[in-house]
């Protein structure tokens, strides 16, 4: 992440900051948000390769917001 990127604010749950509090000692990184920023960026990449060697299929948006408003991580 450079220092001039725009940035924005994302509410996790406790749970998920918790376990990166743990493994932060035992990485590289200086801070909560630096670790989970690489994290995301590694499991989008990820996913975006394997979106690529597949046939893309269609996702219904509010079939997904529905499923993530029902795990807890959308508050509408």
């Amino acid at each position: 992440m450079t220092v001039a990127e725009k940035q924005r604010q994302v509410e996790l749950p406790e749970r998920i900051v918790e376990r990166v509090e743990k493994r932060l000692p035992r990485t590289e990184f200086d801070s909560t948000p630096e670790y989970i920023t690489y994290v995301m960026e590694e499991v989008l990449y990820r996913v975006e390769q394997e979106t690529e060697d597949d046939d893309f299929e269609a996702v219904d948006e509010d079939e997904v917001r529905d499923r993530l408003k029902s795990l807890g991580y959308l508050n509408e």
